[in-house]
């Protein structure tokens, strides 16, 4: 007969072993076996030298388990301050193998090389794949596309190459996407006028994308746009109106020629516009002093001509540098106009 100190003894003993610690030690062997060779791969890094075999996976650091089932849900590799050289070799295969993988991302890790591993495609429940700060070359593989689940993709600031897939856009879930300084070239594509979800997030700067700008990327509501430090040429205004929810777009340093004073500007949503170093020519509408909450702008090294206007705030937190070395520009904070 089991006294009452020992029925409490059993109950705390059984609240223990659901506790949090407790679930945390817990892990699936598969997954385990696959964390492990990930260390392996990874030349047992000392990053990773918390990661105990004689412990459950499920407590180790940069690892987030589903606390129902156990099986990993983040593997979350990064050195969020300074770039780590600890981290030598390739993404390891076997990062394919963590079947329940919803978040996979290797940040700030300049020796790490080689091509992105085609097993990522087993992954088909990742939703943020990001991998930068990296010396990972190579295409951007065209199986990303298949990961249905994908809702971020961010592998900027590596030494891709090679062309844009054009399947990226069809996405159903993509609302962000950075490929931004890489070595990528070619032309943006046409189907990026035709991304599923509302307003996406786009960034594509400092590669070396040629061609124009592709006027069904005027049709889709984004809200963040950066093509700048490209060889884009041409026309640029159809990512211009006075309904769209704009936010953030930057064009600088480009080839881009159009005619600035016929653009329309959303009154309410635009904060930043960088203009500078392209071929833009016209006047400065006026329309631009409508702006309600101007942050930045920047028109330098351009054709402009005519009179800056005056009125919200493009008399009073902008200066000089936002508009020199235009053709004729003139009036505050340039010189009067004669």
């Amino acid at each position: 007969m089991f006294s009452g100190s020992n029925t409490i003894v059993l109950c705390f003993l059984s609240l223990l072993l659901l506790s949090p610690v407790a679930i945390s030690q817990q892990c699936n062997p598969q997954d385990k076996k696959a964390l492990l060779q990930i260390k392996k791969d990874l030349n047992n890094s000392t990053l990773l030298s918390s990661w105990d075999p004689h412990k459950g996976c499920c407590g180790w650091p940069m690892i987030v388990c589903d606390v129902t089932t156990n099986r990993v849900r983040w593997l979350v590799l990064q050195s969020p301050d300074v770039p780590d050289p600890r981290v030598v070799g390739h993404i390891p295969p076997s990062v394919g193998d963590l079947s329940s993988l919803e978040r996979l991302e290797f940040q700030n890790f300049p020796k790490i090389t080689g091509p992105i591993p085609s097993t990522i495609a087993k992954l088909k429940n990742l939703k943020y794949l990001t991998i930068t700060g990296t010396n990972v070359y190579g295409p951007i593989p065209f199986f990303l596309s298949q990961l249905k689940n994908l809702e971020s993709i961010d592998l900027s600031s590596n030494m891709l190459t090679g062309q844009i897939p054009s399947s990226l856009s069809q996405l159903p879930n993509i609302n962000f996407l950075n490929l931004g300084n890489n070595k990528l070239t070619g032309a943006i594509p046409d189907s990026f006028g035709s991304f599923k979800k509302p307003s996406p997030e786009i960034y594509l700067y400092n590669n070396k994308l040629s061609g124009p700008i592709p006027t069904s990327l005027g049709q889709i509501d984004v809200e963040r746009l950066d093509l700048s430090r490209n060889k884009l040429v041409g026309d640029a205004s159809m990512l211009f109106g006075s309904n769209k929810r704009l936010q953030y777009l930057d064009l600088s340093r480009n080839l881009l020629s159009f005619d600035f004073s016929k653009v329309n500007f959303p009154k309410k949503s635009l904060a930043i516009l960088n203009l500078n170093h392209n071929n833009i020519y016209g006047n400065i509408p006026v329309a631009i002093t409508k702006v309600e909450d101007f942050r930045e702008f920047n028109v330098s090294y351009n054709l402009l001509c005519g009179e800056i206007p005056q009125g919200g705030y493009l008399h009073t937190r902008f200066d000089v540098f936002s508009y020199y070395h235009n053709k004729c520009l003139c009036g505050s904070p340039l010189p009067k106009c004669k």
